[in-house]
């Protein structure tokens, strides 16, 4: 597979970048007294990674100013920007070979980079939400802060832990392209809150499952190392639901947990990295997760 042991060595620059990234940065928070940084900071994770929409508690620290879509071709204009369009085309090209291995068509999704807020076919997208995918306009939603915040506050930053999470939204691309992502949304609406909350970490783990799956077919490309991998395991350890809930001062309530434990989010990155086979990733069909 081509990776390395030692230093955090993911080679990302120079290479293709997408054309499916849209930027609509700029963009500021305004108005309010606002709450402390660490405050505002910790809110912010408890939406990010619990899936829970924070927003009301940040009444008062701003209003957000939206951005509209752009009208014109991307261009890459810095740093940011370049990382994100590079491992988007990294996924691009993984996923379309798998696709079209199994006689399917992939459909790049976009990515659509912003600051403070923006709109989307699935409502408000804004920076209390976390990185998201909405499958209704195919798009991925990323406020670059949020790598920032992951690195500060949890101690889980780094080129390629950064990756993990671009890749795990792209996991949510390809399960709403394969069918799975609509069929079990529509089997949670008829379902109590528990159960409900048990088949979201299903589908969460899977999307883990499928950025190791992703991470097998880029390692040779970017020269992954055995350290990098191990970044990303430990960024999935830190927000595992159990840690946050911890790290939250409150204590771990299983039937709550939406995206799954540090432990049950390493091993489904882990399988899908060591096996490169998305069929390894049925989360459905396993006794134990």
């Amino acid at each position: 597979m081509g990776h390395r042991t030692g230093g955090y060595a993911m080679d990302w620059r120079g290479r293709r970048t997408s054309r499916n990234v849209e930027d609509r940065r700029g963009m500021r928070m305004t108005g309010g007294r606002g709450l402390g940084i660490g405050a505002t900071v910790a809110i912010l994770l408890i939406g990010a990674f619990l899936g829970v929409d924070v927003t009301p508690f940040l009444n008062g620290t701003g209003s957000v100013t939206t951005a509209p879509a752009p009208t014109g071709p991307n261009r890459i204009d810095d740093d940011q920007e370049a990382f994100v369009a590079t491992i988007l085309a990294e996924t691009e090209q993984a996923w379309g070979e798998i696709f079209t291995a199994s006689r399917l068509e992939y459909r790049e999704p976009s990515l659509v980079l912003f600051s403070g807020g923006t709109t989307s076919a699935c409502g408000m997208a804004d920076a209390a939400m976390g990185p998201f995918y909405c499958p209704g306009d195919r798009k991925v939603y990323l406020d670059m802060d949020f790598f920032r915040v992951m690195e500060q506050q949890l101690q889980a930053g780094g080129d390629f832990a950064n990756a993990y999470v671009i890749a795990h939204e792209i996991g949510h691309h390809v399960q709403n392209e394969l069918g799975t992502l609509g069929e079990v949304n529509t089997r949670r609406q008829r379902v109590g809150q528990a159960e409900s909350n048990a088949l979201s970490v299903r589908i969460e783990l899977q999307a883990d499952c499928y950025a190791g799956v992703w991470a097998h077919a880029a390692s040779g490309r970017l020269r992954v190392t055995d350290d990098d991998i191990r970044q990303a395991l430990a960024t999935a350890a830190r927000i595992g639901d159990d840690a946050l809930q911890r790290a939250a001062g409150g204590r771990v309530v299983p039937d709550s947990f939406t995206h799954g434990t540090s432990d049950q989010r390493q091993r489904w990155f882990f399988q899908g990295y060591r096996s490169g086979d998305p069929n390894q990733c049925d989360t459905f069909g396993a006794g134990r997760l």
